[in-house]
């Protein structure tokens, strides 16, 4: 095998980044305090990254930045003074999810190379075209997908010039990345911020297939899968664990490098893979990359189970010999560690020096002499130096004009003016020039990119003058209700659609009112079949919360609104769906409140909607929730479960709440809070923003939501929006069990 195939390591500290440098990561994905999807990692600090950049580059390898998370409004200057202080560090590229952050790169740091985070949900082959189209170079695939699926984007990838990532080892998320709202919605802490409580490990109470932790996925490893990988021509093999430590780090690191270079220079495998379970893991499965999802994938505990392992390989069942593997894998554990401290001890962070030597000679050039890591680097002046008649060259001007040269990469030592005579001078375009070229010559001879500015935007006008309702139906038998409203009446698709079924292309030729509304996530045939919706019916406008649908619509001249499930948080997300995609207008996303929406800018004819009535999604998954709760007798779940299982349940935890297991006719299994989402405190703050307030009338989630008469709530949300104080009580009666509390704690 000639083609190079790239194992990418996880840096959640300095510590950590060694590790991986000398474990053989041929990459390192890393992320500072702020703005990346691991906060409860130690992280980097500025002064580490660029430490982090010198010493990875040293041994051949590169370093990703993680800005994985959704950016708030009023963060955007943030934003932006962190790139300006990161687009110099020589980072080989940024990991992003956020559609803004998209924007404000290409535009004002375009030598930064983007990779689009696994939060972007990628799983079909329009979101490729998609991301290369708003300037990805790479694109992390969704942890869902098997093989086949991943073999087949990433010959589409390749034809547009995009690398594809692939997890292969480490935690595992039950619920598809970007699209996880459960942590957010029991506690406040996003896992779109980098805040997940992990409520997929929390225990419940036993369900009736009796698990205590019906949600817990064992770890992931494609350890023995590589060949495939390899044939899928994957081009990076990504480890999972910021959170983890250097040992943990270095041992996963070592032991694939090992795996790689055997397959590499024989073809074959090594067969042990015994020290991966030497570190925590929750036991392993492949069964996402080989598409068989079955039972066996979860384990009910989500505590370290290497000790248990250990004891079951072993056949351990007496007291002493339990006893005796438990010291002979604490021992490997230390083993390991001081291997790891062996390699790692002559690993430096410290900050290269700069001396910068200056001579000034009557009728001569100004010399500038750099010298960093014993080379010196000579700059002079194109102007000749004459005698001072106002201000004159000094040691404290040179200090003031170069103290940047102190910085996250270098030190800066005290001038060396020695050689600099009295009252001579030059103008100052001459020393800006000398500056310019000497940090072009220290940045090895890499131009250095200026400061850009935050950017500012223009408040448009809202298109709709007094904002509309519009509703949200997932069953024609709703029809009806077109009766009693003017409203837009969207109808939501399935996730899974029958191939060559033409069911949903004629319920929507029978109800030319309805405005197609898709899923999230459409994985293969159901992308294909949803595209085949779209060219047939060519409706005159859509709502998809999927990017590939949004850039069929597009290349078709469709009017779409970017859906709630986008995530759409700032303005510059919408300036890239516009800008890029035409795309119309877009839903905000309900994670946010009063005070981070309210700056939010819209493009030119651009409509800004808000749902304010909804059930509310905690996870949608790939994997079956009811086989670890009430139980199936299927032992994995089969191509009929999506089209035709409705089962429903509830798990609850142990502070008592119950959660609606839900799972409607094509759908994937989702998970709903107990109250529904009821906010018409959002009328009263934005009717001067929002041209559309959307209610969602379908049945979905109803494992907790009120049987309520559709018409009776139609007529009056719509007088919600002309008189909000005479409804507001009667909604509020009518919704029992309900809540805004997303609106008011935010991001």
């Amino acid at each position: 095998m000639n083609r190079k195939v790239e194992l990418l390591a996880p840096g959640g500290d300095i510590e950590a980044v060694k590790a991986a440098i000398v474990g053989g990561a041929n990459a390192v994905y890393c992320g500072l305090d702020i703005f990346n999807a691991r906060n409860r990692a130690s992280n980097l600090s500025i002064d580490e990254l660029y430490a982090a950049v010198r010493l990875a580059h040293e041994y051949s390898c590169e370093v990703f930045l993680t800005i994985n998370v959704v950016i708030l409004e009023h963060e955007i200057p943030n934003l932006t003074k962190m790139l300006n202080q990161i687009v110099n560090s020589g980072i080989d590229g940024i990991i992003v999810q956020d559609l803004g952050v998209f924007n404000i790169v290409k535009k004002y740091f375009p030598s930064l190379n983007i990779h689009a985070s696994t939060q972007m949900t990628t799983h079909n082959e329009g979101q490729i075209l998609f991301l290369n189209k708003i300037g990805a170079t790479r694109v992390n695939l969704s942890r869902e997908l098997n093989l086949e699926e991943i073999k087949s984007l990433t010959t589409l990838a390749h034809k547009h010039d995009i690398l594809t990532e692939v997890f292969v080892h480490g935690a595992l998320c039950i619920a598809f990345s970007g699209q996880c709202y459960s942590s957010s919605v029991s506690v406040g802490n996003s896992g779109n911020r980098g805040r997940c409580s992990q409520a997929c490990r929390d225990e419940y109470e036993e369900t009736a297939a009796g698990n205590k932790y019906p949600l817990n996925l064992k770890d992931n490893s494609a350890y023995f899968n590589l060949p495939e990988l390899v044939d899928a021509k994957v081009d990076s093999l990504k480890i999972e664990g910021r959170i983890k430590g250097a040992h943990y780090v270095y041992t996963v690191v070592d032991t694939w490098r090992k795996q790689i270079n055997s397959f590499i220079k024989s073809g074959k495998l090594i067969d042990d893979d015994t020290n991966l379970h030497k570190v925590f893991n929750r036991s392993f499965t492949n069964s996402f990359l080989t598409g068989k999802l079955t039972k066996d994938m979860f384990i009910d505990s989500p505590r370290d189970y290497g000790v248990k392992h250990a004891i079951e390989s072993k056949n351990a069942t007496e007291a002493d010999k339990v006893e005796k593997v438990k010291k002979n894998l604490y021992d490997d554990r230390k083993a390991l560690g001081a291997t790891l401290a062996g390699k790692t001890k002559a690993l430096s962070t410290e900050k290269p020096n700069i001396q910068l030597k200056f001579t000034a000679k009557l009728g001569e050039p100004l010399t500038a002499e750099g010298i960093l890591n014993e080379k010196s680097y000579v700059v002079k002046s194109n102007a000749t130096l004459c005698h001072a008649e106002d201000s004159s060259i000094t040691e404290q001007l040179l200090q003031k004009r170069f103290k940047s040269f102190n910085n996250a990469a270098h030190s800066l030592l005290p001038l060396d003016c020695t050689q600099l005579d009295p009252n001579l001078s030059i103008p100052f375009s001459e020393l800006t020039a000398i500056k310019k070229q000497l940090a072009f010559l220290l940045n090895g001879s890499v131009n250095v990119v200026a400061i850009a500015e935050a950017p500012k935007l223009i408040k448009n006008p809202k298109v709709q003058k007094n904002p509309l309702l519009s509703i949200l139906i997932s069953n024609e038998a709703d029809a009806a209700l077109g009766d009693v409203t003017s409203a837009d009446i969207y109808f939501k698709l399935p996730e899974s659609l029958k191939k060559d079924c033409t069911k949903h292309i004629e319920l929507l030729q029978r109800n030319p009112r309805f405005i197609p509304w898709f899923p999230a996530v459409l994985i293969g045939k159901d992308y294909t079949e949803s595209v085949k919706i779209l060219e047939v019916i060519k409706p005159k406008k859509i709502v998809t919360n999927n990017t590939g649908v949004a850039l069929k619509a597009f290349e078709m001249g469709i009017e779409w609104i970017a859906g709630p499930l986008m995530n759409t948080t700032n303005s510059h997300a919408l300036i890239t769906l516009k800008e890029k995609l035409n795309c119309a207008g877009a839903f905000i996303s309900n994670e946010i409140n009063r005070e981070q929406i309210k700056n939010i800018c819209r493009p030119k004819d651009f409509k800004l909607m808000y749902s304010i009535y909804h059930p509310i999604l905690m996870m949608t998954s790939r994997q079956c929730f009811f086989q670890r709760t009430v139980g199936c007798k299927k032992p994995a779940i089969e191509d009929n479960c999506m089209l035709a299982c409705t089962k429903s349940t509830t798990i609850t935890n142990v502070k008592g709440i119950s959660f609606a297991v839900d799972k409607q006719k094509g759908g994937y299994p989702s998970i709903y809070n107990h109250e529904q989402f009821l906010n018409l405190d959002a009328v009263k703050d934005f009717s001067s923003l929002f041209d559309e307030f959307f209610i969602d009338l379908t049945d979905i989630g109803s494992g907790s939501k009120e049987k309520l008469d559709k018409k009776i709530l139609i007529k009056e949300f719509e007088k919600i929006l002309t008189m909000p104080d005479q409804s507001k009580e009667i909604l509020n009666n009518m919704v029992t069990t309900s809540t805004n509390t997303q609106y008011q704690q935010g991001l």
